[in-house]
């Protein structure tokens, strides 16, 4: 049967289920992927597991996110990292090496692979004709177990690109003309397969950066073929002996399909709080800016540093203009040095900080209150960046650079007009240095103690779901409800990342905040009421482990994010879905509602009884899991569920 990209993928990696979408499949995974945002609840996942041996491929373990040492919290995680790391045979990206997925890519990219990854935006590594997910921290733990990844098969969405990108756009346009098409949830159940001869005008890393926010789309993964970009990229890194050549058949049929036009490509922008909140450029041009931020995991590459160097070059940023730079890593930082672009940066009124995701992640470089903030980050939900009531929007380098110069937001067309400035033409080069020593390999004899600081704590014991359940509805939110909402990212929380008893502190904080105190209150059980696409955005499995933690034991939502709903039931939360939107629009906050016969009910059907007592009328629910999963979550999770009987 002609396959596309996808298809050969799972095909190669399937150990149970069938290629028809909805359907639950088990895939082998041979990579896996950790950073220290999500690490350490892995490594105490494989503890509690009482996990001896890996039997994954390849895992890699980075530090990344959590780099600000104002206390021991971050160092003393790095630290158990590491020792985990030495326990049971990982690879070691230290703090200032550079950010997971493009440093991933560069250094184990292997076409034909599957990868796993406890961060949502492991889907980057698309861009080398890998099949890589983000998924729950759990599930990556069980995964380098030896354990199949459960998914449900995706359809296959076929964008066809022709032409060619015009001057002053570059790929993240790209994928924010996807998001300005499909907003948030557009990928929801697909895995999203570019091809076409458009495709001959972007290099891997510009692949990179579309491949990493189809997360944005709410999409299982992103594939590109392996082709002459992959081997060129391969042969830069110095490994052009890992490729191997995968493309769709020429008569490959997709389930949807979609044709973007490079050449009718424009500068666009995601105002905000949301990535899908995209209009040109050129509709905001004008707006005051306060911050210009390029780098993260969404821009990693080369030219994604080069090229605003280029614009910058012998021009200088308005002092009241906060121009930041987050070099993807320690390799990147002695290329833009040995080629100039880093001088130029600098001599822009640049600030340019240590290599890693830094305030992309909320750690470091918040804006303002009240001021206009441009990044080329992925994601800009509210109060990611540190700042509560912060005002992000995502853009291209191109852009975010334009902005710098101005000292407002602006079309970066417009440069050759007002400054005289053409479009920097940039081409990658065939070779670059290449530093991989600061990456410790896996022991030969892996063993030893984990080295735990006093901020790391044993995950909490989970319950078996009892025959019924019956408690208030402590939160009920809206639709497109992200994880950065039920719980916060920033240099306050995370760095109690392996501390859930502490972190629990911030549950829902940035919708009410104490609302911690609320829930501390109540007690065990209580229920969240949400719209469609809860849970949307990061992996961090403490969205659900801190809830439940507080007490939280049951969610309704109209639909779920499928990260968000695997990590509820991966800890033993019933994730629960309305059949009717009305029944949603019914509930208010505070009533109280009975599960009378979940346990039961969920045992024989997907039906659920909802009593709605405190305005006495009933509704059915329904859930979606697979009979597997069903015994997962009654048990009380996959933890439970793992040891031996």
């Amino acid at each position: 049967m002609p396959g596309t990209v996808t298809e050969k993928l799972i095909e190669d990696h399937l150990v149970d289920g069938q290629m028809e979408p909805g359907e639950e499949i088990a895939i082998e995974i041979d990579q896996t992927l950790t950073q220290d945002a999500t690490g350490t609840m892995v490594m105490l996942e494989l503890e509690a597991m009482n996990v001896e041996h890996l039997e994954s491929e390849l895992s890699a373990q980075y530090v990344d996110h959590n780099l600000i040492q104002e206390d021991n919290k971050n160092p003393d995680d790095h630290l158990f990292l590491n020792s985990a790391c030495e326990k049971w045979g990982v690879w070691y990206s230290p703090a200032g090496n550079g950010v997971s997925h493009p440093v991933h890519q560069e250094r184990f990219g292997v076409p034909g692979k599957t990868l796993l990854g406890s961060d949502s935006h492991t889907p980057a590594a698309g861009a080398m004709g890998m099949l890589a997910i983000g998924s729950g921290g759990l599930d990556i733990a069980m995964a380098m177990a030896g354990e199949p990844y459960h998914v449900n098969a995706p359809e296959v969405w076929g964008v066809e690109l022709r032409g060619e990108l015009p001057d002053w756009c570059s790929a993240k346009d790209v994928i924010l003309e996807m998001l300005r098409r499909h907003d948030v949830d557009g990928g929801v159940g697909r895995v999203i397969e570019y091809h076409g001869a458009g495709l001959d005008t972007l290099t891997a890393m510009d692949r990179h950066v579309i491949a990493n926010m189809g997360t944005e789309l709410g999409a299982t993964s992103t594939v590109f073929p392996a082709d002459d970009a992959v081997r060129r990229f391969l042969a830069q890194q110095q490994r052009e002996d890992a490729f191997r050549e995968l493309r769709a058949d020429d008569d490959a049929e997709y389930h949807v399909t979609e044709t973007i036009h490079l050449d009718e490509i424009e500068p666009l922008i995601a105002k905000p709080s949301s990535p899908g909140n995209v209009v040109p450029v050129a509709d905001v041009a004008g707006e005051d800016l306060y911050q210009a931020y390029i780098g993260s995991s969404a821009n990693p590459g080369l030219r994604d540093f080069a090229v605003p160097a280029m614009i910058m070059d012998g021009e200088r940023v308005p002092s009241a203009v906060s121009f930041d730079v987050n070099p993807t890593s320690r390799q990147m930082l002695e290329n833009l040095t040995e080629m100039g672009y880093l001088g130029k940066l600098y001599a822009s009124g640049a600030r340019v900080h240590q290599a890693g995701c830094n305030g992309c992640i909320g750690m470091g470089q918040a804006p303002a209150s009240g001021r206009n903030s441009l990044r080329t980050v992925p994601r800009n939900f509210p109060g990611r960046t540190g700042t509560r009531e912060d005002s992000v929007f995502l853009c291209s380098p191109e852009t975010a650079a334009a902005s710098a110069l101005t000292g407002e937001i602006t079309d970066p067309r417009t440069l050759e007009e007002t400054h005289g400035i053409e479009y920097p033409e940039w081409t990658e080069p065939k070779e670059i240095i290449v530093d991989e020593s600061a990456l410790s390999p896996p022991p030969e004899n892996p063993g030893g103690e984990l080295e735990k600081g006093p901020n790391v704590k044993s995950l909490p014991e989970f319950e078996r779901v009892p025959d019924a359940i019956t408690g208030p509805v402590l939160m009920k939110v809206g639709d497109d409800i992200s994880t950065d909402e039920i719980m916060p990212a920033g240099s306050d929380v995370l760095p109690y990342r392996s501390n859930i008893p502490r972190i629990s502190e911030w549950v829902f904080d940035q919708v009410e905040q104490g609302f911690y105190k609320r829930a501390q209150d109540e007690g065990a059980p209580w229920l969240v009421v949400g719209g469609s696409n809860y849970g949307q955005g990061s992996s961090r499995e403490h969205a659900a482990l801190a809830p439940y933690y507080l007490g939280m034991r049951a969610a309704l939502a109209v639909s779920y994010a499928r990260i968000h709903w695997q990590n509820l039931v991966n800890f033993g939360i019933v994730p629960l879905e309305f059949t009717d939107r009305s029944d949603y629009d019914s509930i208010d906050q505070g009533d109280t509602l009975e599960l009378p016969d979940i346990r039961e009910e969920m045992q024989e059907d997907s039906k659920v009884t909802v009593r709605n007592a405190t305005q006495d009328t009933t509704f059915t629910a329904e859930h979606s899991l697979s009979p597997r999963q069903v015994e997962i979550v009654l048990q009380g999770g996959l933890i439970e569920d793992y040891k031996p009987s």
